[in-house]
């Protein structure tokens, strides 16, 4: 008889039925549209809430998601705990800009560049390396740069230039420009752009592609 009773009031009564839904940690995102593309089954049985098909629709309809959590709130509510992507780069086409994340995912285009977000200069030169790595391999590569510049850095970068897979570049404010290189042994890199750049403050050209070798010219 409890088995029973249990099974009627989860699927057969008016108790536990969906009522509402909230949303949470949307940024660009608003609230009525995530909602919309989960089309979460208004008063269904709670129990009987397909939440992973819900996950799934809502990454499909709206790339600017990074990852979803559908949840059920008893006695009746789902809840949708989303978590954006941030954009590192961007690339300009046809007078807009499409954003890329820090895994090299282009997922929305706006109309408006994002503050303090660098362009992304894609110009491989055709070459070996191109053939070998690709275009998606070489946008990672800017993205990966991108990710260990300073902080400091990072706030000047107007621009990351990739021409091949080991000539990457920075394009800073005040005419500034970074020879980076490849994007490996970034940490390094980074730390000694930052002794560089305190040691000559009025230098224009910084190369830290040879981190054991670096270079300052210009002033």
């Amino acid at each position: 008889m409890l088995t029973a009773f249990v099974v009627w009031a989860l699927y057969g009564s008016s108790w536990f039925r969906v009522a509402e839904v909230r949303t949470s940690g949307v940024e660009v995102l608003s609230r009525e549209e995530v909602e919309a593309a989960a089309a979460t089954p208004l008063g269904a049985p709670l129990v009987s809430v397909d939440t992973d098909a819900m996950e799934r629709r809502l990454r499909q309809k709206l790339p600017r998601i990074d990852t979803v959590d559908v949840v059920r709130s008893w006695p009746d509510g789902i809840g949708l705990e989303v978590t954006e992507r941030k954009p590192v780069l961007l690339v300009e086409k046809g007078g807009k800009f499409v954003e890329v994340d820090a895994e090299g995912v282009r997922f929305a285009t706006v109309d408006k560049a994002p503050k303090g977000v660098p362009l992304l200069e894609l110009e491989p030169e055709p070459s070996a390396s191109l053939r070998r790595f690709g275009e998606d391999r070489l946008v990672r590569e800017a993205v990966r740069v991108a990710g260990d510049l300073p902080e400091a850095v990072a706030s000047d970068a107007q621009a990351v230039r990739v021409l091949s897979y080991d000539a990457i570049s920075l394009r800073l404010t005040r005419d500034r420009v970074v020879t980076w290189g490849s994007g490996e042994d970034g940490a390094v890199k980074a730390r000694v752009l930052t002794a560089l750049m305190k040691a000559s403050p009025k230098a224009e050209h910084f190369d830290v592609s040879a981190p054991t070798a670096p270079a300052v010219s210009g002033s």
